[in-house]
């Protein structure tokens, strides 16, 4: 069995099957995925004395390492006494991916990062919304296999979010089934 990767599995596997299920007339109608959308919040981090000079640089430097991209730093739009934020402070990272490397993340998250974490017994359907995108909510970012465990003083847990080009749930549910995202049996 020849190794395949998750672009040429959806061109061969699944948008035959899509078209058959559904009834799709041409390729280009069949739900692909277009994006995926990783952040991360620095907020608590920020409060930190040393937080410009030695937290952010390892946050990036590790977020950098996972993803396979610089993030672009988000910052606060206006102050909030309760957060303790201030106007223009960093309170996140956020990376927009397509093409090669959104079929790349996705394929290791898939295969490698989910199963890494802990009492993991697949997605629930749950995190698919109306539009059919899907949101996943990592709570450690230590089950990437890019991160040393050892050599890392940060700890931060980051969100991704794949977004498709389905109309309806439960064509995006059936797209993600397709390329072997693990959901919960029900």
């Amino acid at each position: 069995m020849s190794k395949q990767d998750l672009k040429t599995k959806y061109l061969e596997e699944v948008v035959p099957k899509m078209k058959e299920k559904f009834g799709y007339k041409n390729d280009m109608a069949v739900p692909k995925i277009v994006k995926v959308v990783v952040n991360t919040g620095v907020g608590k981090l920020s409060q930190q004395p040393n937080f410009k000079d030695k937290l952010l640089p390892e946050i990036l430097k590790e977020f950098s390492s996972v993803i396979g991209q610089s993030p672009k730093m988000t910052k606060a739009k206006q102050s909030i006494a309760g957060f303790k934020t201030r106007q223009g402070q960093i309170v996140g990272l956020a990376v927009t991916l397509r093409s090669k490397r959104m079929y790349d993340l996705l394929e290791r998250l898939t295969k490698i990062a989910l199963p890494r974490v802990r009492d993991f017994k697949g997605l629930d359907l749950r995190l698919v919304d109306e539009q059919g995108n899907l949101n996943i909510g990592l709570k450690d970012y230590l089950v990437w296999p890019e991160v040393n465990p050892e050599d890392s003083n940060v700890d931060f847990g980051m969100e991704i979010n794949v977004v498709t080009s389905a109309r309806k749930r439960d064509e995006a549910v059936e797209l993600y089934r397709l390329l072997g995202l693990p959901f919960k049996k029900s």
